[in-house]
């Protein structure tokens, strides 16, 4: 079941919408919660440490220490500022009337256990400084196991970067509440945050705009393939890309077309017209892309390259009413909108770009600083300008579509950031729209299936793009509920 993403103004409707309860009801479930997250996963023997802020994110941490003690665990919370809320004080007040102990400065020396960051929650606006930079310094210095409620402290909830580019608390886990938020799970918060746990405390939450990718969200694709077909049945698709000394980028696209079953790959590499045949995967056929009749699904940019041949070969497959996969090159000569403005309101079919951050960049006009600072606004953004799907490939790859919903891929990590592991993803989603999986199903299944195929490989380094094709399609063929053999 897909999760939704709420921003800091769906969770503040949220949290009006909930104020017919009685005072401080999410206060404390939000710490009985957490406390049962940690009591359940560390153990009993672990003591904890709890540093509260002085807002609501503090009275959870208060909360939080009255549950735990309840289950036998050594608690004491330190208070870095008298809370301002009254749901904060009720809280802090309960704690101290059940004997809880309250620190009003950090100890000196480590502290084995838990420590539990209640510092600050979604409302931060400003970058931490003072006491509580020092706080978080300290927590960071800790050898404990971090749990941070709601976000880490200094994570921005909405765009997952450090508030004023001052770094936060890293946490092993997060116990967030409401909703998830999708600066857990984008930029710097797919290191800040950790495992997150997301609880909705008894409310009822609206649909969301956003959501993490979950496979209920490629149905189609997991259907097993009736036995009375042939490759006819499984589509066309063709690979444009490969200027001068990049024929590398198309090849790696097309094998993994084969791989997640298109019926037929086709390619064409403008920058070496002579190439004929792939020894690696003689299954692929090079053709250019004039004389095919017809194709279920067009990938250009591969390896492109931006100079006249490569801007011919684009707007060649522009000219094709099928579905288009604009990656790399592709995009970067997009980007001369003056020149290429045309060919996307003349083109009738669907399309789906794969920008990195430099590439969102240019055809945004700003810069990759910029889109990097709000991952979701800058896809949303440039779905809508371009009328297109878009895959915003980084850490925690973000796609978007043109009618405004967005979805985080959560599946994915480090062992992706080598070269060429772009041009498979965009060969995957061409494989499954050649299939006949709509676009926006295509994107999201193939992003899903290539992280986790890294996630699957286990280490951070040494996984090359090569690899990844046949073991997202080993993880497809078990979704189906076969036996994917090696």
């Amino acid at each position: 079941m897909s999760i939704g993403l709420y921003t800091t103004a769906e969770l503040r409707t949220i949290e009006a919408d909930a104020a017919d309860l009685p005072a401080g009801t999410l206060m404390q479930r939000a710490g009985r919660a957490a406390a049962a997250w940690i009591d359940a996963h560390l153990g009993e023997a672990r003591a904890a440490l709890i540093v509260c802020g002085p807002g609501n994110n503090g009275g959870d941490g208060y909360a939080c220490a009255r549950e735990l003690a309840a289950r036998g665990h050594a608690v004491e919370c330190v208070a870095l500022a008298e809370s301002v809320t009254d749901d904060a004080r009720a809280a802090r007040a309960a704690w101290q009337a059940d004997g809880g102990r309250v620190l009003h400065e950090l100890p000196a020396e480590r502290r084995p256990g838990v420590v539990v960051d209640a510092l600050f929650g979604i409302g931060l606006a400003r970058p931490l400084a003072g006491r509580y930079f020092d706080a978080v310094r300290w927590i960071e210095s800790q050898a404990a196991f971090v749990v941070a409620l709601d976000v880490p402290s200094g994570l921005d909830a909405d765009r997952g970067v450090w508030v004023g580019g001052v770094d936060g608390v890293h946490a092993d886990a997060t116990c967030t509440f409401l909703g998830a938020k999708p600066g857990l799970y984008t930029a710097d918060g797919c290191d800040a945050a950790g495992e997150v746990i997301v609880d909705m405390l008894g409310v009822d939450a609206p649909e969301a705009e956003g959501a993490l990718v979950d496979t209920d969200q490629f149905e189609t694709l997991l259907a097993r393939r009736p036995r009375n077909t042939h490759k006819g049945s499984f589509g066309s698709v063709a690979i444009v890309g490969g200027g001068l000394g990049m024929v590398g980028a198309p090849l790696l696209a097309a094998r993994a077309a084969l791989r997640l079953g298109a019926g037929r790959v086709y390619v064409e590499c403008i920058g070496a017209p002579d190439l004929r045949f792939d020894p690696a995967q003689p299954e692929l056929m090079f053709r250019r892309l004039a004389s095919l009749a017809q194709v279920d699904a067009i990938v250009v940019g591969c390896g492109l390259a931006t100079d006249a041949a490569a801007a011919g070969a684009l707007a060649a497959a522009f000219e094709r009413s099928v579905p288009l996969v604009v990656d790399a090159d592709a995009l970067n000569l997009l980007a001369d909108r003056a020149r290429f403005a045309g060919i996307f309101e003349a083109h009738a079919a669907g399309r789906v770009l794969t920008p990195h951050p430099l590439e969102a960049a240019r055809l945004l006009g700003a810069t990759a600083h910029e889109v990097q600072a709000d991952r979701v606004a800058a896809a949303r953004a440039l779905a809508r300008q371009t009328a297109s799907i878009v895959v915003l490939k980084g850490a925690g790859t973000v796609i978007a579509h043109p009618a405004g919903r967005w979805w985080i891929n959560p599946t994915g990590g480090p062992a992706l950031a080598t070269a060429g592991t772009g041009d498979v993803l965009a060969g995957m989603i061409g494989a499954f729209v050649a299939q006949g999986i709509e676009p926006i199903q295509a994107a999201l299944a193939a992003a899903w299936l290539h992280g986790r195929a890294a996630d699957e490989y286990g280490g951070d380094v040494g996984l090359v793009a090569g690899e990844l094709a046949a073991r997202a399609a080993r993880v497809l063929v078990r979704l189906r509920g076969q036996d994917a053999q090696a």
